[in-house]
């Protein structure tokens, strides 16, 4: 359980903060549901930049953003449905689009899961604390982000070989950034470093994506219910359709908790983990190195329900690198268009898909040829982010392998995308979940400090996870409280 403790005395501080920067703290269920966000706030984010440094933006960590960089309100979600001529597979694949959130990513959204209820319970002190964002991508982005707007101090860590438009724009916002040695996979020296600034520094709070349950509770309660929404929209287009499963690649897993949310609402879909090919912890325990930028390997997260999930999607990084091009270049669009006869409207969504959302979208093809589903069969999942975080790693790409040509575009989309099988994954047997699950004793038993009683409770007690996901109502009365103290609600 999250502990929801309050501290009154770091409390009175965190209300006097948040009266001087005329913050108003979210809840869950209006992230949810925006219909129940007051419509004073509505009407000053009409002269509000999606991405702007402004307190009142934590009110647009919702999938219902109108999809505009400026002024926007709310709709329904934002998702992209991709078709047969794309994705070679009946079955309808539908992807969240995690562009139109501040900082152009959902992790937004996670990272406030972990620092809101912290605040509201005085857990942490913004005129003493600093909230440490450990990382491989976009969490310390949102959690640096969320900071800001929170008027609390960031330290943002994150591996040395992340993308280059990363730490340009982390050095405008957090008030450190630290890089640790490696890529994607090296999630042990992030902890390292983690470890460091704990035993070294008694203002840092460390908010670890990997173990903290507000990044659980914000994907179960949003992304689950989004996801949700998104599907029962496509149902009143089409009424013949069922929901087939949903399909995450691990990173923090996180948004796996999404997919609890899902199998509640329909218990007959499942759920599916991805991965690197070339770090493939889940499907042989781990080893080696991978360039899908935002998923992190060699261990299992300890917010990850494995026994929740049915099973692990390898996809090889070469796939989502080469698409990447595909997806984003003249010549690419000009082959999927007049060759692949895929629709305008189609290629021009593609930029909405960052490289961990092409291993998504590639996680679904694959979850549906191996299923065998049909055109009565709905898939989904999530774009963390979209190209525009990428734009160097497509120069690099050039680089590395000439300029892009139609001949080159037919070679990726032959094969990168048609040429997808169902190799490099498995469904799992109740005896292969405890495998994947007793992974995380080393991590974090031995280094972490967690007890064998709790990774235990995990496994064992059916009210584990369930009881977690409902702390969203107590959170949502603190959030409350602490709105109605600070008097700036009433005061806009």
């Amino acid at each position: 359980m999250i502990d929801l403790t309050v501290h009154q005395d770091k409390l009175e501080h965190a209300i006097a903060r948040a009266k001087e920067n005329k913050i108003v703290i979210p809840t869950f269920a209006q992230m949810r549901n925006p219909d129940l966000i007051p419509q004073k706030i509505k009407d000053q984010l009409k002269n509000v930049g999606l991405w702007d440094i402004n307190p009142l933006n934590l009110f647009r960590i919702s999938w219902h953003n109108e999809p505009t960089m400026q002024g926007g309100g709310f709709g329904g979600v934002n998702y992209i449905e991709m078709p047969k001529s794309l994705t070679g597979v009946d079955a309808r694949i539908i992807i969240l689009c995690g562009k139109w959130f501040p900082t152009g990513c959902h992790k937004v959204g996670a990272s406030f899961g972990c620092l809101a209820p912290r605040l509201v319970t005085g857990q942490f002190d913004p005129t003493y604390n600093k909230a440490v964002w450990p990382s491989t991508g976009n969490y310390c982005r949102g959690g640096a982000y969320n900071s800001k707007l929170l008027g609390c101090d960031s330290i943002a860590i994150l591996p040395a070989e992340m993308s280059k438009e990363r730490f340009d724009w982390l050095k405008s916002i957090a008030g450190e950034v630290i890089a640790t040695p490696g890529c994607e996979s090296n999630v042990k020296e992030i902890f390292d470093k983690t470890h460091e600034l704990r035993e070294t520094r008694e203002d840092v709070v460390i908010f670890n994506q990997f173990e903290e349950m507000g990044n659980v509770v914000w994907h179960y309660q949003v992304t689950g219910k989004a996801i949700q929404d998104a599907f029962e929209d496509m149902k009143k287009k089409s009424a013949n359709v069922r929901f087939a499963g949903a399909c995450f690649t691990s990173g923090s897993a996180g948004t796996m908790s999404a997919g609890d949310y899902l199998k509640e609402q329909y218990p007959y879909s499942k759920l599916a983990v991805g991965e690197a090919l070339q770090c493939p912890t889940l499907l042989e325990n781990g080893f080696g190195g991978h360039r899908i930028e935002g998923i992190g390997d060699k261990h299992v997260p300890w917010v990850h329900n494995v026994k929740n999930t049915d099973m692990v999607i390898d996809i090889d990084d070469d796939d989502s690198q080469n698409l990447l091009r595909l997806f984003n270049s003249e010549e690419g669009h000009k082959y999927l268009k007049e060759v692949a006869h895929v629709d305008d409207k189609t290629i021009e969504n593609l930029s909405l898909l960052g490289i961990s959302g092409i291993a998504n979208m590639l996680c679904c093809i694959k979850f549906a040829k191996y299923y065998e589903l049909t055109e009565k069969d709905v898939v989904a999942t999530v774009a963390t982010d979209s190209s525009i975080m990428y734009s160097s790693r497509i120069t690099e790409l050039d680089e590395q392998q000439g300029k892009y040509d139609m001949l080159t575009a037919a070679r990726d989309f032959s094969e990168h995308l048609s040429g997808i099988r169902t190799d490099a994954m498995k469904e799992l047997t109740y005896e292969e979940r405890r495998r994947v699950h007793n992974l995380k004793y080393y991590t974090w038993v031995e280094q972490q400090g967690k007890t064998y009683e709790e990774i235990n409770q995990q496994w064992y007690d059916e009210n584990y996870w369930t009881d977690i996901h409902a702390q969203a109502d107590e959170m949502d009365k603190l959030i409350n409280e602490f709105n109605e103290r600070t008097g700036v609600l009433k005061s806009l």
